[in-house]
């Protein structure tokens, strides 16, 4: 690949253990998933970089692309091996390290190259992201919507991921690089924070007033932090 400059993709955001307890997967997957290892006798190379580092840093690119992978893993039960072909040539085609947090990919003519990845990973049918009907309409497929309908790219420069909505794009919570340190975040508020007055016994209401947010987006917040519902109500 030509080098390319460094963008928010690039960014060192999280330690392997909060972006683990974020995406809501085991920390021992996730480090899988970047640094590969030994597998019943046989080592396997990582999905989400090139190559094995070392760092237990996840940069937001990678955090973008686990979210990804945890999408297809528990819609489809993918296999790692599959998918990691499928993303080595979206890799290799774009020339950046991290394709599926790029815009290229899923936006327009760029569906194309979905359609050349898959069939070159080998991936069936059932696992595939997109497909072209006879009408000649590049369609992407359950896992992958779910995936696009909770980032949103940057319209002006490279086309990168610059926020994720976890719950979708009718939640309030939203994980932007630029806020906080990437935790979530409800109107700039982190959904931690607003979890823990309620579990330390403040009412929902009086949370809202304190924040001068209105319930529903409270109510987003400690959906997403997995409060009881019934004490979110």
């Amino acid at each position: 690949m030509d080098a390319v400059a460094p963008t928010v993709l690039d960014r060192e955001l999280y330690d392997e253990a909060l972006a683990a307890e974020v995406l809501g997967v085991p920390r021992a997957t996730l480090h899988y998933w970047l640094e590969g290892g030994e597998r019943r006798g046989q080592t396997y190379a990582p999905v989400l970089r090139p190559t094995a580092t070392g760092s237990h840093t996840v940069t937001w690119g990678e955090f973008v692309e686990a979210r990804y992978l945890r999408e297809y893993r528990r819609s489809l039960g993918a296999t790692m091996q599959r998918l990691r072909a499928f993303i080595e040539h979206l890799r290799d085609e774009l020339g950046v390290p991290y394709p599926l947090a790029h815009a290229r990919p899923w936006v327009g003519p760029g569906r194309h190259l979905f359609i050349a990845a898959q069939e070159q990973a080998g991936l069936p049918p059932e696992l595939w992201a997109c497909v072209e009907p006879q009408s000649g309409v590049m369609l992407l497929l359950p896992p992958a919507e779910s995936f696009l309908e909770r980032v949103e790219f940057d319209a002006e420069e490279n086309g990168a991921v610059v926020r994720l909505r976890p719950s979708g794009p009718d939640s309030a919570v939203v994980i932007d690089p630029e806020v906080r340190f990437g935790s979530p975040v409800v109107s700039g508020i982190p959904t931690e924070t607003i979890a823990e007055q309620v579990a330390a016994g403040d009412s929902v209401e009086s949370v809202a007033r304190d924040f001068d947010l209105d319930l529903a987006t409270i109510i987003d917040a400690l959906r997403f932090e997995g409060v009881d519902r019934a004490r979110a109500a």
